[in-house]
């Protein structure tokens, strides 16, 4: 079954971490060691291959999912490289979302960072097994030991060293291995790509044979087959060590931990062997499940070609002005020129050409099939998330989730021929970037941006400029204002005028009441004794009410909070009209309003904060310059959750003020409350 044994030897692995932690590196190195790459691009040169767009190269960090594909001691390992900064979380959750396995980077010297755990919990939600990779050993302050206690302390998986350092800091030398028992050392001379095993040193052979023996003791805790050989003290061969430790991977009991350092090309080879060795194949994952659109039962798609199709679209990426999206196929086969069916949409959809991905090369395919991730040109109406499957065997996958965006900015087009590309390439980027919004405001007459950061905005700025030569000019949010009063009054409205011919009068009387925040509008009949209106003239006499309440005396905000009590009016005989009755209530009110102490309100919003502990007093004096109300604090172990509302004016700049109070620890969420007076 030559099937299987293609399906049993692909690997679909994403590597991700921190900023900083040195992921784009680790995948730089096992580019060149597996023969894709014949130079090694170095992220601070500007010329990772992983990193191909300009903004990336620019800042030295990781802004899209990458995707390619390398071959290992015969295996086939497609990789996806994630960014590691926060702005760009939905990089990571939609690949994790689509991956098999993924490789967890970790520095020395930095330890568990907050985005390493943000990355961790997102593959622990897609139950995604893993193995991680403590990088930068060869700087000052690497603490090997330290990182893996913090590990043990963040995670709920159990860390499994199987290798450990052959020095650290300055003096890192290499690794040993902890199945083989051996010392593994790379040459300098040939950038690492020659490497040999020798016995363990006697200067740490002492501290390397009890570190195996605690892997075989946490080994045997889990697999019955070691535990005896254990209990009588016989050897366990290196082929038994290397399936119990693959199983209790597969089954996220375990996380095995290796070591090295990527930038001085030491440490790859093992993680290479590691991907191969310990994480799953397709075959091995739990098969897909969706729901049937028409019958709306539950159904399963084991990963082989042999099933009906299912895919799902993780990524849509602009080249060169056409439609590009990624899938990743979980079961059946695809071919070029083949007819799809999108469930998501209910359309069909032609399949132009395939294309395997080198980061933004390609190669062109005829067909691909179950467990792979391929590129798509020719997909029109497809957005992210959407499912494709075989129209006889209709299959939903379940969707991805998108965060809320959490900060906007307005941008304007400096020139009318600038205004037709901005539309265009608006379109595209959201088709792209499931986080990015974009919202015409009629009130303020700008275009707002909306997303997950100010970085995020910046490179999408940046791009509109560099990619579709839209040129914009770009400016801060205004923040949308209500009005409302703040005292009862008593008001009148008079019409009187001669309009073609005829004679419209109308006479109105309100009472003008403020409410409760959140209160809205509310219009009340309350008729004085005796008065008898007919319903037509108090319906327009409304009419002109709420048309008044669109546009308030003080900036033409719209007003709120707010109870107008109809009283009634005189009225004569013959002259009294609906318009006349609208146009004297409408008056009645922005003459009330005047009187009625009116005042500006401005969004509220309410904020979410998770923080370490430790800068607890420096976030609540933050929140507090900013005018903002504490409305509770929850510890949840080393971190806590500070709760408070802030006026949405305040909040501008806040992502970078509180990263830069909390070491870029601290994350937070924010949506609307409601509005109050502006400060």
């Amino acid at each position: 079954m030559p099937s299987k044994s293609r399906l049993s030897r692909t690997r679909n692995i994403g590597i991700a971490a921190h900023i900083d932690a040195g992921k784009t590196t680790v995948t730089e190195r096992i580019l060149f060691y597996t023969g894709k790459s014949y130079k090694m691009g170095e992220v601070h040169d500007g010329e990772a291959v992983m990193d191909w767009m300009p903004q990336e190269q620019e800042r030295g960090i990781t802004i899209t999912s990458a995707v390619t594909t390398c071959t290992w001691e015969n295996h086939e390992i497609h990789i996806i490289d994630t960014p590691g900064h926060v702005d760009f979380t939905i990089e990571v959750e939609r690949s994790l979302r689509v991956l098999d396995g993924a490789v967890v980077v970790f520095c020395a010297v930095g330890g568990v960072e907050p985005q390493s755990e943000t990355v961790w919990h997102q593959a622990d939600k897609y139950g995604v097994p893993k193995v991680a990779f403590i990088n930068k050993m060869d700087r000052v302050g690497a603490d090997h030991a330290g990182t893996i206690r913090q590990m043990k302390e963040r995670f709920n998986s159990l860390p499994l060293p199987i290798q450990i350092p052959f020095g650290e800091g300055e003096a890192f030398r290499g690794v040993v291995d902890l199945i083989r028992r051996q010392v593994i050392t790379w040459d300098d001379a040939t950038k690492g790509v020659s490497y040999g095993y020798a016995d363990i040193p006697d200067e740490i052979r002492t501290q390397a044979l009890e570190h195996r023996d605690r892997m075989i003791a946490l080994l045997a805790d889990l697999d019955d087959g070691i535990a005896e050989k254990y209990l009588e003290g016989t050897e366990i061969p290196e082929q038994e060590i290397i399936e119990a430790i693959r199983k209790a991977t597969i089954s996220l009991q375990i996380v095995p931990v290796m070591c090295g350092s990527a930038l001085r090309n030491k440490g790859v080879q093992p993680l290479l062997d590691a991907v191969v060795h310990y994480l799953p194949s397709p075959e091995e994952i739990p098969p897909v499940t969706g729901l049937n659109p028409l019958t709306k039962q539950e159904e399963v798609r084991a990963s082989s070609d042999k099933e009906p199709l299912a895919a799902l679209a993780f990524k849509i990426m602009q080249d060169e002005g056409r439609k590009l999206t990624y899938l990743r196929i979980y079961s059946g086969r695809l071919h070029a020129g083949d007819e799809l069916y999108n469930a998501s949409r209910g359309k069909r959809e032609k399949i132009a050409r395939l294309l395997k991905m080198h980061a933004n090369k390609r190669e062109r395919v005829e067909q691909a099939g179950a467990g792979d991730i391929i590129a798509v040109m020719g997909l029109k109406e497809i957005t992210t998330g959407d499912t494709i499957c075989d129209e006889a065997h209709p299959i939903l996958l379940e969707p991805i989730d998108f965060y809320e965006p959490v900060i906007s900015q307005a941008i304007e087009a400096k020139t009318p021929a600038d205004q037709e590309k901005l539309a265009v390439a608006l379109n595209k980027l959201m088709e792209e970037d499931p986080t990015l919004r974009v919202k015409y405001d009629d009130e303020t007459a700008q275009t707002v941006l909306s997303g997950m950061g100010e970085l995020h905005l910046e490179i999408i700025t940046d791009r509109l400029q560099r990619e579709f030569n839209a040129r914009v000019n770009v400016g801060k949010p205004r923040v949308v204002h209500r009005e409302t009063i703040q005292k009862r009054v008593e008001c009148e409205g008079l019409f009187e005028r001669e309009l073609g011919e005829k004679k419209h009068f109308g006479h109105v009387k309100l009472i003008l009441e403020p409410t409760d925040r959140g209160g809205g509008v509310e219009i009340v009949r309350r008729l004085e004794e005796g008065a008898v209106i007919p319903e037509e003239l108090l319906v327009a006499m409304e009419e002109g009410v709420r048309e008044g309440v669109l546009s308030g005396v003080l900036a033409g905000y719209p007003v709120i909070d707010i109870r107008i009590v109809l009283l009634g009016g005189n009225q004569r005989e013959g002259e009294t009209t609906p318009l006349g009755c609208k146009i004297a209530s409408s008056s009645a009110f922005r003459e009330g309003c005047q009187k009625a102490d009116p005042v500006l309100l401005g969004p509220v919003m309410l904020v979410d904060i998770i923080t370490p502990s430790e800068f607890m007093g420096e976030v609540i004096g933050d929140i507090h310059a900013r005018r903002g109300e504490i409305q509770g604090i929850a510890p949840k172990g080393a971190v806590s959750d500070i709760r408070a509302k802030v006026p949405l004016k305040a909040m501008f700049g806040y992502s970078t003020d509180l990263r830069s109070a909390t070491q870029g620890r601290a994350v937070f969420t924010m949506q609307f409350f409601a509005y109050d007076k502006a400060g």
